[in-house]
């Protein structure tokens, strides 16, 4: 049986910064690119928030980057995607798409969560081209133009709070006649005018030329007519989906099925088991908090490896008395 020391599931900037620590380690981490190698990055375009690169970066070429630095370090690429961990025994066992096994003695996860879509045949084909799921990564592009906002929860006033500061006219679109949102969200509304909240509505089609998108075509679902809507930019804001669908019974997840990690560290409710980047981030999700936590796990994960016992032929980690008891309280949760 070859039993690695570390596995990494997942290639986004936390898989890859993670991957970089691993190796620099001298622990030959094996990672699992997943179905979509570089992560949610590679269908970005340009990213100017990302330290270091002073006149911007495609998204793909900014993975390109991070993958290249990984390799260079030692890490091993599988391009594959893992179907089934049992985190049951020692070491942990984890199965492919194509059924082969591997075994290791630690496992970071860092598969992300995607957002969620309309569904509508074409955001595809405008995604980074006037369609956005994230206002804090492209609102700058949209300076002085007018944006929609389509959802009405906590996210989608959160992104058109951000977006009020940078376009010229932010149009929220909600679907039923009341918002989801919290009440004090809701009242802070007032305080922009360039805000515009209009209940009723969905956009059912997204319209454009093969480069851009240029509008939208709104439904209004008390009269059952429908518009056009010409509009520079449309951000969609209806919340995310960590890919967490192989933990499910496994790890300990909240309530929107992110996984739960220690407070102030990367560690889950199994010990071993290092989670990091947007499958455990409710609230920032940005490519550079999730390479910081993917240092993070990366750390957790030494000093794991490094403080395992041997007992009776199993590796085994003592624990202190506080974190035991989180273990055992977050193991109440599966």
């Amino acid at each position: 049986m070859n039993i690695h020391d570390c596995i990494i599931i997942g290639s986004g900037p936390a898989g890859y910064t993670a991957a970089i620590y691993m190796a620099r380690y001298g622990k030959t981490p094996l990672m699992f690119t997943g179905l979509q190698l570089g992560g949610q990055l590679t269908q970005t375009t340009d990213v100017d928030n990302f330290p270091g690169y002073p006149k911007g970066i495609q998204g793909i070429e900014l993975m390109t980057d991070l993958q290249e630095q990984a390799e260079r370090f030692g890490t091993q690429i599988i391009y594959q995607t893992i179907e089934e961990i049992d985190t049951r025994d020692r070491p942990f066992k984890l199965m492919t798409n194509t059924e082969e096994v591997y075994y290791a003695h630690s496992v970071i996860v860092a598969t992300g969560a995607s957002a969620k879509w309309l569904g509508l045949p074409n955001e595809t084909q405008y995604f980074g081209k006037g369609l956005s799921a994230c206002a804090t990564c492209d609102g700058y592009f949209y300076k002085g133009k007018d944006v929609l906002v389509v959802g009405g929860g906590d996210t989608a006033i959160e992104e058109a709070f951000f977006l009020a500061e940078l376009a010229r006219k932010v149009y929220v679109l909600v679907r039923k006649d009341y918002m989801r949102a919290s009440q004090i969200l809701i009242d802070r509304l007032a305080n922009y005018s360039n805000i515009e909240v209009q209940f009723n509505k969905e956009v059912v089609a997204l319209l454009g030329d093969q480069d851009q998108l240029t509008g939208v075509e709104v439904l209004d679902n008390t009269t059952h007519t429908r518009e056009v809507k010409a509009i520079d930019g449309v951000f969609i804001a209806i919340g995310h989906q960590p890919n967490t669908h192989i933990f499910k019974n496994k790890l300990a997840l909240d309530a929107q099925e992110y996984i739960r990690t220690q407070k102030g560290s990367t560690y889950t409710n199994i010990p071993g088991i290092q989670a990091c980047g947007d499958v455990q981030d409710t609230v920032y999700r940005q490519a550079i908090t999730a390479a910081g936590t993917g240092c993070m796990a990366a750390i957790d994960t030494q000093q794991f490896l490094a403080n395992r016992l041997i007992k009776n032929g199993f590796y085994c980690v003592p624990m202190h008395r506080e974190e035991e008891e989180l273990y055992q309280q977050e193991a109440l949760l599966l």
